[in-house]
């Protein structure tokens, strides 16, 4: 917390015990923010001390947590909240001469901007205080982008724009409907992508990335995973698999997730096959095995050339193969080509298949796509979006006024702490099903 010496003798505290304000002190007592401040104080010097560095700090935190979409919404604020003026470090008697001028609050962003290495330690830290209120944190992974449209008209040629540093990003999204007619939706927006790792369980961010909106969502798992792995490796060593939808498939994504970190990737995959239902597996693996591009396999009875889909046994590390079993074993059913049906087709348990993960990376990996656990898995893959959500909602992404990519990374950036230090704050005082929440006040 930026602490403020020399609070007035007056304490609006006895105002009111539980404000909403009970949130801001959260995230100011949560927030590591001692070495930020001493920084910005050292730099500062012997200048004008007509807003000091702990109040502006402290009033750019709250203009965060009470979702004001601009600097002067949260000057208008400041002038007619004196108990908000206290607890930020300005006088509370003063009214709005003692609210920092428009040129005031500029100035200390582009100072901010300049220490943005000091605001993503801070995020470490606080992931750091995370881990140790939750032991578990990281064991299950999601990654996810979301759009953020900047505060300037896109034009084809970048000096042309109010934002030179954006571009125009794509997405595009396909599907079938129930009657099998297909479906395309496409939007556009001119800005910026933000990439976030987030875990899926307690929905908190781990890593991200801010880049222009034309940059691909493919190439940027790894990064985000790697960043993770450098800063706390011991997150990498509980990870037990990472979900992210199909603009993240790739047969490179699968394999270094798995050889490099062990984590099982649970990504969902493009259809690109254009003509083919099947293919046919290795020779070497079996004669009459084939596998859709979902991750079934099925066998094809030697006798009535019937097909079935095998019966999944599991992942064998060692081997880095999936295991299969012969459908009429597994299942207790009369096969007629059983017995001609290639090795282990004698015995009560039946043929057993293993199909190397080489096969096909983006099709196979160690959590068989055909399996419920995959599915499941899978299903927490939506924790991201939540959080996307919450950083258009609460965090007024979708309303804004920022304008260079520095700028986004800064407002992103202290977003992020914000977010984290809720969690923080909230898990310190016992209310652990508030983590998630900017909005709600702590309980009386």
């Amino acid at each position: 917390m930026a602490i403020i010496p020399g609070r007035s003798l007056f304490s609006w505290e006895n105002v009111e015990s539980n404000s909403d304000l009970d949130r801001l002190r959260l995230v100011l007592e949560a927030l590591p923010d001692e070495a930020l401040m001493v920084r910005l104080e050292q730099r500062r010097g012997r200048g004008r001390d007509d807003y000091p560095v702990r109040a502006l700090w402290n009033s750019l935190l709250a203009g965060i947590v009470f979702q004001h979409e601009s600097v002067e919404s949260l000057r208008r604020e400041l002038s007619r909240n004196g108990e908000l003026r206290d607890l930020c470090g300005f006088d509370p008697l003063g009214g709005g001469q003692t609210v920092p001028s428009s040129d005031a609050c500029s100035r200390f962003l582009k100072t901010l901007i300049r220490e943005q290495a000091t605001i993503d330690r801070m995020f470490d830290a606080l992931i750091r205080e995370l881990q140790e209120l939750l032991p578990d944190l990281g064991q299950h992974l999601a990654v996810d982008s979301k759009q953020i449209e900047t505060y300037a008209r896109g034009r084809k040629e970048p000096a042309e724009s109010g934002d030179p540093d954006a571009d125009w990003g794509k997405k595009v999204k396909r599907g079938q409907r129930a009657d099998g007619t297909l479906w395309e939706k496409v939007t556009k927006w001119f800005g910026y992508k933000l990439h976030l790792l987030v875990d899926s369980r307690y929905e908190l961010p781990l890593s991200w990335k801010l880049t222009r909106a034309s940059v691909s969502d493919t190439t940027e798992l790894i990064p985000l995973v790697e960043d993770l792995k450098q800063r706390r490796s011991d997150r990498i060593e509980v990870a037990k698999d990472l979900s992210a939808d199909k603009g993240y498939d790739s047969e490179n994504n699968n394999a270094w997730l798995w050889d490099e970190c062990g984590i099982k990737p649970l990504i969902d995959h493009r259809l690109m096959w254009k003509q083919e239902q099947t293919r046919l597996l290795d020779d070497r693996v079996a004669d009459n095995l084939v596998y859709d591009e979902k991750g079934q396999v099925y066998c094809f009875c030697p006798r009535t050339g019937e097909q079935r889909e095998l019966a999944y046994q599991g992942f064998e590390k060692d081997r880095k193969s999936l295991k299969y079993r012969c459908p009429a074993a597994a299942y207790g059913f009369e096969c007629p080509g059983r017995s001609d049906c290639g090795p282990g087709h004698s015995s009560e348990y039946g043929r057993v298949v293993r199909i190397p993960l080489e096969t096909d990376r983006r099709i196979f990996t160690p959590l068989a796509r055909s399996s419920y656990a995959w599915a499941r898995g899978y299903k927490r893959r939506t924790a991201v979006e939540r959080v996307n959500s919450r950083l258009d909602g609460s965090f007024q992404f979708e309303r804004h006024y920022i304008r260079g990519q520095k700028k986004m990374q800064l407002r992103v950036g202290l977003a992020l702490i914000v977010m984290l230090a809720l969690a923080v704050g909230h898990l310190r005082e016992g209310e652990n099903e508030k983590i998630r929440s900017l909005v709600q006040p702590r309980a009386a």
